[in-house]
């Protein structure tokens, strides 16, 4: 007995405290007014903002101008290949024990091969055209792109 009790007083009392939607509006046009926060648009807007920025990976090529077990080596290659040609995104990727400096994200293996054979009199250990993943801006997608 004091369990059906103890279980009608756990689903009744609380159905009783909650009260159902007031049925009593003056107003019958069938009209609902949202009120929405101005900082969920500030939020949509930055989001997209980020999505713009947003790097994308896809299989191509980098120029390799350097390999070597010593770090300052390699950061000493990196600072020279910024000052050579700062408009190229220029990377040290490293696989025990090497560094590798490696500069560019090209599509096309010719793309690379232009900027390879710019290099090549600037770096005596030779320069080569890897494979790599590389990183495209959307700006980059889009100007590559066909037009309809």
């Amino acid at each position: 007995m004091y369990k059906l009790f103890f279980l009608a007083a756990i689903f009744l009392l609380p159905a009783a405290a909650i009260k159902a939607q007031d049925n009593t509006v003056a107003d019958n046009t069938g009209s609902v007014k949202v009120v929405k926060d101005s900082r969920i648009d500030v939020l949509v807007k930055k989001q997209i903002y980020i999505n713009t920025l947003a790097i994308r990976n896809q299989p191509g090529f980098r120029v390799q101008v350097i390999t070597t077990n010593k770090r300052n080596e390699a950061n000493d290659a990196k600072a020279r290949v910024m000052q050579l040609f700062p408009d190229y995104r220029t990377y040290i990727d490293y696989q025990a024990p090497y560094f590798k400096v490696r500069i560019g994200d090209f599509r096309s293996r010719d793309e690379a091969t232009e900027l390879r054979n710019k290099l090549t009199n600037q770096f005596a250990g030779g320069v080569f055209v890897v494979p790599a993943i590389i990183n495209v801006s959307p700006d980059k997608e889009l100007s590559n792109e066909e037009p309809y």
